[in-house]
């Protein structure tokens, strides 16, 4: 099977090779070139699309087409990739160049023109192949660092007529040299279903291997129970660099026997964000497919697949092989046993109480509790039935209950020391439309609107503070929500809601008032508060003249909505750099400024603040 599958890979290597042999690396091609990211990186919430191509720390480095093209789409932005240029090859095939700090000068002067008329200081075109026709190593604008990039350098990514991005390192540019293997920082193990266990615990549990002899190893066993999945958190490194790459191949072994294979050189950019439910907190890779993971990079396709599984008394040893893009590979080593003691494992311990705590694992629920002397069997009442629940297994006098929500949602469990109330309601189905109301809110589901089905959690208190499930859950696309009475005392059109992160940090979300009511979309989950917003933003001067007005603005609380300027009551092109709060004028011909100048710029909260001043 090992062989049959590097064949196939071999195959399409080189056909893919044999097809581009025409494509031109896009900075200084014949050179050795650095990396800074590899296609398929794990980024903050999506895959990473292409490679990142050091220019040497500094803007200004030519960036070339790879073939003749034209000019299919351009865009101009504060955010995202910046700048950007997209070029559709004869062959159907476009490769795109992102975070430039400026577009050639025929490409730059078509877009500004575009810009004058439509009055916009941002601005996405798509054209015909007519309008904007590029040849094989023409310049097409040079490497920056514009958009929401750390530093300069060329974001570059080619995908195929379906506009799926493909690794551009299977193009066979030997610009590129590695040969460093990956590096296994972590292990984790999971256990999946109520009757899983790990070392006796329905519980995640990180282990951390060690380095021997060119190859990682777990020393002790580790016993389970029922089926559990393996995550790894691996890093790729390569020569002559210190950044740190994602690992684009995985295989889980058994002795001889593949259990399950991931070859990240394809992406369907409409998925990239169920990188969400293939990692774990965008850390650990899972090798096993997990339900309604809709990318298409694992061998086999089915759901369950890498789950592992040892019978009564069994023991298994298995291999994780992590390979580059160049074959350059590490594995490791580890041991399961299957558990004897199962999930009845009971110490007697009651030693110390322990604060009841409800989390929250996909469809199961897990109440874990100190001792009681009232007794150890639950009552759960769900859908006008109650039902007893034993502990699933008790440790060190703790009690642990395990409910799978797919049998109804509780209303209320009676645990012999207390009555709790989970804060999940409801379960919504992945790819489904639906809509949620209740007293507090109503929330509308679309069919793209969720990573997976959903266990809905909602608390709400007086202090105008609304959390939403938490942020080990995530959202494909944008769900729209109505707060019904959030019982905010100041309310005012400039009140809106915000997203509050762990660390308190607060970021704009907006909203439109509805009488009582507020109405929002978000793509997070997680805690949202109200907050009045009646400050406007700072402008302040830094030159003024004849060729150019310049600016420094800022907002301290909502953030930048936009601007726009004015000379002699005429429109006047302001570019702007987010990261260093500057905005600058780009005229659209050689005429001197005069005249009054006028610049306006607003928040997200619709405060405004004006700037005037006369240029002689």
């Amino acid at each position: 099977m090992k062989s049959s599958k590097l064949l196939l890979l071999f195959l399409i290597f080189s056909s893919l090779k044999l097809h581009a042999q025409e494509y031109l690396f896009p900075i200084k091609p014949g050179e050795r070139a650095l990396l800074s990211g590899n296609f398929s990186e794990i980024r903050p919430n999506h895959f990473h699309s292409g490679i990142d191509v050091k220019i040497g720390g500094v803007d200004g480095e030519p960036v070339l087409a790879i073939a003749d093209a034209h000019v299919y789409r351009i865009k101009l932005s504060t955010h995202g990739y910046g700048n950007v240029i997209y070029l559709k090859h004869d062959n159907g095939q476009y490769s795109v160049y992102a975070h430039l700090r400026n577009f050639s000068p025929k490409i730059a002067d078509y877009l500004r023109e575009e810009m004058y008329k439509a009055k916009k200081n941002e601005l996405e075109l798509f054209l015909n192949p007519e309008t904007l026709p590029v040849k094989k190593g023409e310049i097409i604008g040079n490497g920056g660092n514009t958009g929401s990039s750390a530093g300069p350098h060329l974001h570059f990514e080619i995908r195929d007529s379906l506009e799926r991005a493909l690794d551009p390192l299977i193009f066979g540019f030997s610009e590129v040299i590695d040969n460093t293997p990956p590096q296994l920082y972590r292990i984790a193990i999971r256990p999946i279903g109520l009757d899983s266990r790990v070392n006796g615990k329905f519980q995640r549990q990180e282990f951390n291997p060690i380095l021997e002899a060119g190859r990682y190893i777990l020393r002790t066993p580790v016993k389970i129970t029922g089926k559990v999945g393996i995550e790894v958190y691996a890093i790729d490194r390569m020569d002559g660099v210190n950044n740190i790459f994602g690992v684009p191949n995985y295989e889980l072994w058994e002795g001889e026997k593949m259990h399950f294979s991931m070859q990240m050189d394809q992406l369907n950019l409409d998925h990239t964000r169920f990188l969400l439910r293939h990692t774990h907190q965008n850390r650990f890779t899972k090798l096993y497919l997990e339900p309604n993971n809709l990318l298409q990079f694992y061998q086999p396709d089915t759901v369950g697949s890498g789950l592992l599984f040892l019978s009564d008394g069994m023991e298994g040893n298995f291999e994780v092989r992590m390979r580059d893009f160049f074959g350059n590979e590490r594995s490791l080593y580890f041991q399961l046993q299957e558990d004897e003691s199962k999930h009845f494992f009971t110490d007697n311990n009651h030693g110390g109480n322990l604060r009841t705590q409800i989390s929250y694992h996909r469809e199961i629920m897990k109440i874990e509790t100190g001792p009681s002397y009232l007794g150890n069997m639950a009552k759960v009442y769900v859908n006008s039935h109650v039902m007893d629940l034993p502990p699933a297994y008790t440790i060190q006098g703790r009690r642990v209950y395990l409910w799978d929500m797919d049998y109804g949602i509780p209303d209320s469990l009676d645990i012999c020391s207390e009555v709790i109330r989970p804060t999940a309601i409801k379960k919504i189905p992945f790819g489904e439309e639906i809509s949620f109301s209740n007293t507090d809110l109503e929330i509308s589901f679309q069919e793209n609107s969720l990573l997976d089905d959903l266990y809905l959690r909602i608390e709400k208190t007086n202090n105008s503070r609304l959390s939403i499930n938490g942020p080990e859950d995530y959202l494909w696309s944008n769900i729209g929500i109505m707060w019904k009475n959030p019982g905010y005392s100041e309310r005012s059109e400039y009140t809106h809601v915000y997203h509050q992160a762990a660390n308190g940090r607060k970021s704009f979300v907006g909203g439109d008032w509805e009488g009582e009511h507020i109405r929002f979309k978000t793509r997070n989950f997680g805690t949202f508060v109200l907050e009045e917003d009646k400050t406007a933003p700072n402008i302040r001067p830094i030159r003024i003249n004849s060729q150019e007005i310049r600016f420094r603005i800022v907002d301290d609380k909502s953030g930048i909505r936009d601007f726009e300027a004015y000379v002699d009551g005429q429109w006047l092109l302001m570019r702007y750099e987010h990261k260093q709060n500057l905005i600058w004028s780009e005229k659209l011909d050689k005429q001197p400024l005069k005249g009054e100048v006028l610049l306006k710029v607003r928040d997200m909260a619709g405060n405004e603040a004006r700037f005037t001043t006369v240029i002689n």
